[in-house]
């Protein structure tokens, strides 16, 4: 397949291969996330279950101009319990996609860890990868950990690169090139997350990472520009090409992606790595247009 290089060509490559996948909405009263998932909904890659207090739910479809009859709406009121209704559907095949309605992210995540219900597999590392598409970079940027992992350790990382590398390939990427990023280019013990980045490098050298190509400390021009490899005249194999961003620590890519979107025009698309099935978990502040995005990697990763 021809790669694809935006979240709008994802929305259109799903079109065309004519996928629809279910979509089990724990708590689904929320404004929020009803607008994007009618959106999904009615491009047609997207069977929504809606699950929470129902008369909540039909009036904020009717307040968007849809037919309340037109979606499977389960009444649950208790938070708890609908989220814990949304997970046993996916987890039993009753649906492909699990979605964060109005309930706090402590609560959704308590049910998706659940040893004995829950959809995260033992020793599995829980992590989050989303997919960037800014106006300045000519392809989609691949970044991880935004959401779940504060200071990833080197299994944790590299956990992280397979996700990544994982969700680059739905896209049409065969070896997508991963930067893990830093303020340096060289191992430095006072930032001890390079030194990490080194021996994942050795680690990829010798075939123990697979399916793609890894560099890295670098910084954030090294990995994606050209012309700033010229400059500083350090040899990558990324050469300002990179596909995939793993960062050191949430904080510093949680700062990177919400300064591109709201300084850089940007959307994304961001997804739960590491469950059975995919599972969509989004900030309340993220555009319309991102949850709607969201959604769709979801189908398409399941």
């Amino acid at each position: 397949m021809n790669q694809i290089k935006s979240l709008n060509g994802m929305v259109q490559h799903l079109l065309e291969l004519g996928v629809n996948k279910k979509i089990a909405v724990a708590v689904a009263e929320d404004d929020n996330t009803i607008g994007a998932i009618i959106e999904a909904h009615l491009s047609g890659f997207a069977t929504p279950i809606l699950i929470g207090d129902k008369t909540r739910i039909t009036q904020l479809l009717v307040g968007e101009n849809t037919d309340p009859s037109s979606f499977q709406i389960i009444d649950i009121k208790d938070n708890q319990a609908a989220v814990a209704e949304a997970v046993r559907m996916v987890k039993e095949d009753e649906a492909d996609v699990l979605m964060k309605g109005l309930v706090g992210t402590d609560k959704f995540l308590k049910a998706v860890l659940n040893k004995e219900k829950g959809l995260l597999p033992p020793k599995a590392v829980m992590s989050y990868v989303c997919a960037l598409d800014l106006p300045k970079y000519d392809k989609l940027l691949f970044v991880s950990d935004t959401a779940v992992l504060p200071y990833p350790d080197i299994n944790q990382k590299i956990a992280m690169i397979n996700y990544s590398v994982a969700m680059a390939k739905r896209f049409g990427i065969d070896k997508p090139k991963v930067a893990l990023i830093g303020a340096t280019e060289k191992p430095n013990a006072a930032f001890p997350s390079t030194i990490d980045d080194a021996t994942i490098c050795k680690l990829a050298d010798r075939g123990q990472i697979k399916d793609c190509i890894i560099d890295g400390p670098l910084d954030i021009f090294l990995a994606c520009d050209k012309a700033s490899v010229e400059i500083k005249g350090i040899p990558t194999p990324i050469n300002g090409e990179a596909d995939a961003l793993i960062f050191p620590s949430l904080e510093s890519a949680n700062s990177f992606y919400k300064g591109q979107m709201l300084f850089g025009g940007g959307e994304l698309a961001g997804l739960i790595q590491g469950t059975i099935k995919p599972v969509v978990v989004m900030s309340r502040s993220e555009s319309k247009k991102s949850k709607f995005y969201c959604i769709a990697l979801s189908c398409l990763m399941a």
